[in-house]
């Protein structure tokens, strides 16, 4: 059976990352049929919507979204933002489970991410004296679903969940480390412990490599999942997958759309690359191909450096190389 996978370009260097995973898409044995639709800023330019309805009619009935990215400051006026349309479709997908691995050397950390709850789409407004608020919201179905997930992660991995919340000033991480704690009786098998959110992230700069999976709400988890791609060469090398129950995965790299280098061919597409990997492994059940690309770019890297990792390489000649690797013995034969 074909799956049918929609890419995003969306802005900036997003196409030239995108363009590079369906180069590699292309070379690899799976049924797939790839649809390219507008996104973000480039969807306001032409619709005036960042998520134009038919291009969220053919998500909803893809298996893969591949997504570039999106956003610029040529939209910075602009009354409808590009990264609008990015929330919208990770609320109309219910995409609720962002995984974020970092991985280098020792360390190896999955955050598990609450992807559509929480400050960012909590109620928000300005009063009539000016004041501004922006709300915090989690319903404890909401948190058993991503607690759910970083439990069953973590029973394929050390058996370890590290639980982030403030505990101790928020009603709604007070919410999250009770129902955590309660759902954890179901997993005998996997040793959960708590963490303050600002102790976490010291002890993460400090010994990462004592973490493992971590689980967490949007925003603490927006913030540690970057320090943790920082720690493991960067957020330009860093992929991610938001998953749902149902439906399709969105895969994106976590890197902006870098609109300083777009169309210079300075743009490291390994991100990219390796959030198809990630599409392979939950969403085409390919984990043997997943595995293959990820060594593939990791040699790639290693071999022919981009401008951002002390290089000269360009983003064709990074696809190159990982498609030269995937062709060796121990990679995929293509």
């Amino acid at each position: 059976m074909t799956d049918l996978v929609v890419a995003l370009p969306g802005d900036g260097i997003g196409p030239e990352v995108v363009r590079e995973a369906l180069r590699v898409l292309a070379e690899l044995p799976v049924d797939v049929e790839v649809v390219e639709l507008p996104f973000g800023g480039a969807a306001i330019d032409a619709t005036g919507d960042p998520l134009p309805s038919s291009t969220l009619d053919r998500c909803r009935e893809a298996r893969v979204v591949l997504l570039g990215a999106v956003g610029g400051p040529r939209w910075d006026g602009s009354p409808v933002r590009p990264e609008s349309g990015l929330l919208r479709l990770r609320s109309e997908l219910d995409v609720y489970a962002n995984l974020r691995p970092a991985v280098r050397g020792e360390i190896d950390v999955l955050t598990v991410r609450e992807l559509v709850g929480g400050l960012y789409f909590g109620r928000r407004g300005t009063l009539s004296d000016g004041t501004v608020f922006d709300t915090c919201e989690y319903h404890p179905s909401q948190v058993e679903r991503i607690a759910r997930r970083g439990f069953e992660l973590a029973r394929t991995r050390s058996g370890r969940l590290l639980s982030v919340d403030k505990a101790n000033v928020l009603d709604t991480s007070r919410l999250w480390r009770r129902v955590v704690g309660e759902l954890a009786l179901e997993y005998p098998d996997v040793e959960l412990r708590h963490q303050l959110v600002d102790s976490a992230a010291m002890l993460l700069v400090e010994r990462p490599e004592d973490f493992d999976v971590i689980v967490t709400e949007n925003m603490f988890g927006d913030i540690l999942s970057d320090l943790a791609a920082a720690l493991t060469g960067g957020i330009g090398l860093a992929a991610s997958a938001s998953l749902g129950d149902s439906g399709p995965g969105i895969y994106e790299p976590v890197h902006g759309s870098a609109p300083d280098i777009a169309g210079t061919g300075a743009a490291n597409p390994a991100a990219m690359l390796r959030s198809l990997a990630l599409a392979l492994t939950h969403s085409l059940g390919r984990p043997d191909l997943g595995a293959s690309l990820e060594a593939a770019v990791g040699l790639a890297l290693a071999a022919t450096p981009t401008p951002d990792q002390g290089g000269t390489a360009t983003t064709a000649d990074v696809t190159d190389a990982v498609l030269a690797a995937l062709e060796q013995p121990a990679g995929v034969a293509l």
